[in-house]
């Protein structure tokens, strides 16, 4: 049985083992647990019971993790996004005045949108019309993202109103915590310790406990808390109040959010094959298109690929079994949330850091001497962090790209979906540009 798990996995082929998938799979879930428990603080506010959405959000992520381990074996988790979750409550329920179960039957029908897609061959067209020279680019701008958000988290960079963003309190006792994980995850890479990142977060944790500097607050959630939102949906008042807009939106940037991370994951995981494509791509967006679905109808925003996966795959992950790890654990913090929730994003922050740090190796493979490739990677990498959305950073590469391209006369050389995506792109600017 276990050489036959192996076998399926692609162990040999991937130069990986249980010992390292497994570690692998913890790495990821410490990295994201987070979303346990603010994902259910964003939506709360919804007038979703906060208990249910908690269930709800380990549900989906289990599921989708799983599914994405054992249909599309890699090693890539899924969760509730962030980002998608505020514009769910803020802008959709708070904003327009819609009801969270129509809200979610609005999830629903782009989950559905997506399947389809997916099943026609769409999305696979849109991801392997991505310009190969973008890869590297999205790799490294999410590089900086991830780094960036583990910079604010650790506190050594805060808001200014002067000039946006500086230094934070070096004498802060959680900033200092986090310069301590820094520097332990830091020493144990120099020493090629394989589970550096797990022991860092796990070490700084520890040192968080015994100074007070994390506290135990038990949220109990449980399977029987999920009944408040299962299957509570409303698609026909979703199609009645004609919400194609917010279907559009929830789709768009779920979409490119999940191509991005795709693209980042795929490069430090060596993912893509000699024609710069990634086998069993279609596996890849119907399981995130059946995450979407499966989410809408436990009781949560949209479900999407996770960028902390990368954590993971600098760990070592390399097969779907680091994704069912994920997933299974995720399914025990259904029954253990309170223990989750000890580890403090002082201690996680370095870990992102970290992460950031290796991504950028790929900066190297663009070809700065070409200004056709270096502009649009140029506006990628920055315009990922600096507009906090990978959707947004992608968006602009994509477009400068061709118009480039056109500019340059070589339009004969760009095909038409990626002409078609380029005018979506600027219907996209155009509608959320600010007034």
């Amino acid at each position: 049985m276990r050489a036959h798990l192996e076998r399926y996995f692609e162990f040999q082929a991937l130069g990986t083992d249980w010992r390292t998938e497994i570690l692998a799979g913890c790495t990821t879930f410490i990295t994201m647990a987070y979303i346990i428990f603010v994902n259910p603080a964003i939506l709360k506010e919804t007038g979703m019971p906060l208990a249910a959405v908690t269930a709800a959000t380990c549900l989906s992520a289990a599921f989708a993790s799983i599914l994405m381990g054992v249909f599309a074996r890699y090693p890539i988790a899924l969760a509730p996004g962030m980002g998608l979750n505020a514009y769910f409550t803020y802008t959709v329920v708070q904003g327009m005045g819609v009801a969270w179960q129509v809200a979610l039957g609005a999830v629903f029908l782009s989950g559905v949108a997506f399947l389809i897609l997916t099943l026609a061959g769409i999305r696979q067209l849109i991801v392997s019309s991505i310009p190969s020279e973008l890869y590297a680019a999205v790799a490294v701008g999410i590089g900086l993202f991830i780094a960036f958000i583990g910079f604010r988290n650790s506190g050594l960079i805060v808001a200014d109103a002067a000039t946006t963003v500086t230094l934070g309190n070096l004498r802060d006792p959680r900033t200092l915590l986090s310069l301590f994980g820094l520097l332990l995850i830091a020493s144990l890479y120099t020493w090629r310790v394989r589970a550096a990142m797990l022991i860092g977060i796990l070490g700084t944790t520890a040192v968080a406990l015994v100074f007070g500097l994390a506290r135990w607050e038990p949220r109990w959630a449980g399977l029987a808390e999920i009944t408040a939102t299962w299957f509570r949906l409303d698609v026909a008042g979703a199609l009645r109040l004609g919400l194609i807009e917010i279907v559009f939106v929830f789709l768009f940037v779920d979409m490119f959010d999940n191509i991005g991370t795709l693209v980042a994951v795929g490069k430090k995981a060596n993912l893509f094959d000699e024609a710069n494509r990634i086998p069993r791509v279609n596996r890849i967006l119907t399981a995130d298109s059946l995450a979407t679905v499966f989410g809408s109808l436990a009781g949560t925003s949209t479900v999407v690929s996770f960028i902390e996966s990368a954590a993971g795959i600098v760990a070592g992950g390399r097969s779907g079994v680091t994704a069912i790890v994920t997933g299974l654990l995720f399914t025990a913090a259904l029954f253990v949330a309170p223990l989750v929730g000890v580890i403090p994003p002082a201690a996680t922050a370095p870990a992102l850091i970290i992460v950031g740090a290796v991504m950028l190796t790929h900066v190297v493979e663009i070809r700065w001497n070409d200004p056709i490739v270096s502009v649009p990677a140029f506006l990628t990498i920055t315009t990922i962090p600096l507009t906090f959305s990978i959707a947004n950073g992608l968006a602009l590469g994509f477009t400068s790209f061709t118009l480039l391209k056109v500019l340059r006369g070589q339009y004969r050389q760009v095909n038409w979906l990626v002409y078609l995506l380029t005018i979506l792109f600027l219907l996209r600017f155009f509608y959320l540009g600010k007034g």
